[in-house]
C-alpha cells in the first residue's frame, strides 16, 4: 500500500477509484507474492480481508496505512463526492465484484438484481468465458435474508435510510421483515470465511470435470474454476494438474489471466527442475 497512489483524480477534478486499494486485489497481490517465495499461502481471502479491516483505515471501499488517510481525507472533502467504480464487466470476477458493489449499496431481491445485471453482463464479455447465472452467482457468494430471526444490520441500515415508515424499527419488526425479505446482502466478515469455504467446493468440484475432460478443447470454462483448481493443485504441489489443465483449454484463457500465466509458468519450471 506504501507504492499505491493515495489520491486518484480525473479530469474534471474529481477523485476516482484506486482499483488496486481494493481489498480483493491486495490479496491477490499477497497470493502472487507466497507462491514467487514457493510458499503455502496462511490465509484465506476472508481471513485476509477481516485481518486489513482491523489493521488498517478503508474509506469509500479502499483501504491506507495510517500515515496516508489524512491526505485522503482532504481530498475526498476537497471533491464533495465519493469516488465512482464504474467497474467493467466481463468475467465471472469482475460480475461478483460488480453485484457486491451494488449489494452493499442496495440490498436487493433477485428480481431488482436481475435487469442490471443483464445489461452489465452483455457486451464485452470474455469469448471463452462461461456466461453465469444470477442465481447461481448470488447462492455462491452472497447471503439471503429468508425472513428468520432479526433483520441483519446492511439490510436495516438500507432500508431505514431510504423508507420513513420503517425508520427506529426494532430489527424484529414484523413490517421491517416483510420489506427485508428475500433481499441478497454482503456477509460481514463473521460470516464471509463460511461462504467462501462453500464456494471453494463448489469451485474444486467443477476443476475435477476440467480435469477428468478428454478429447477437444474445452471451448468454455469459468476462470473462476481455474484459478481455484490451479491455487489447489500449487499448494498441493500438483505440477502436472495445471500442466495438463492448461493443455485442454485455448492458450490465451490462461496466458491472458496474470495468475494463471504465473502459475503455468513456475509449474513448468517445478516439473523441470525434477527431471
Amino acid at each position: 500500500m506504501k507504492n499505491l497512489s493515495v489520491v486518484k483524480r480525473n479530469k474534471s477534478g474529481g477523485i476516482e477509484m484506486v482499483a488496486e486499494r481494493d481489498a480483493r486485489r491486495l490479496f491477490d497481490r499477497m497470493v502472487a507474492w507466497f507462491v514467487r517465495h514457493n510458499t503455502p499461502v496462511p490465509l484465506s481471502s476472508a481471513e485476509f480481508q477481516s485481518g486489513l479491516s482491523e489493521r488498517f483505515p478503508e474509506r469509500d471501499g479502499m483501504f491506507f496505512l495510517p500515515n496516508q488517510i489524512d491526505e485522503y481525507d482532504k481530498a475526498r472533502m476537497q471533491a464533495g463526492a465519493p469516488p465512482q467504480r464504474d467497474l467493467f464487466v466481463d468475467d465471472e470476477r469482475t460480475a461478483i465484484d460488480w453485484l457486491s458493489d451494488f449489494l452493499k449499496a442496495k440490498p436487493s431481491t433477485y428480481q431488482d438484481v436481475h435487469p442490471d445485471f443483464t445489461q452489465k453482463t452483455g457486451a464485452g464479455w470474455r469469448k471463452h468465458e462461461t456466461k453465469p447465472e444470477l442465481t447461481r452467482l448470488l447462492d455462491e457468494n452472497f447471503l439471503k435474508y429468508d425472513g428468520t430471526g432479526p433483520v441483519p444490520s446492511q439490510v436495516h441500515g438500507y432500508l431505514s435510510s431510504n423508507w420513513k415508515e420503517l425508520r427506529n424499527l426494532e430489527k424484529d419488526d414484523p413490517q421491517l421483515v416483510e420489506k427485508a425479505r428475500n433481499r441478497w446482502y454482503v456477509p460481514d466478515p463473521n460470516k464471509q470465511q463460511d461462504v467462501e469455504a462453500r464456494r471453494e467446493k463448489a469451485l474444486l468440484r467443477e476443476f475435477d470435470t476440467y480435469k477428468q475432460h478428454q478429447g477437444k478443447k474445452l471451448k468454455e470454462i469459468r476462470l473462476e474454476v481455474m484459478r481455484a483448481g490451479f491455487k489447489a493443485a500449487w499448494s498441493a504441489k500438483d505440477y502436472r494438474t495445471i500442466i495438463d489443465v492448461s493443455a485442454k483449454v485455448p492458450d490465451e484463457v490462461w496466458q491472458e489471466d496474470e495468475r494463471l500465466m504465473m502459475l503455468h509458468s513456475m509449474a513448468e519450471t517445478r516439473l523441470e527442475a525434477e527431471r
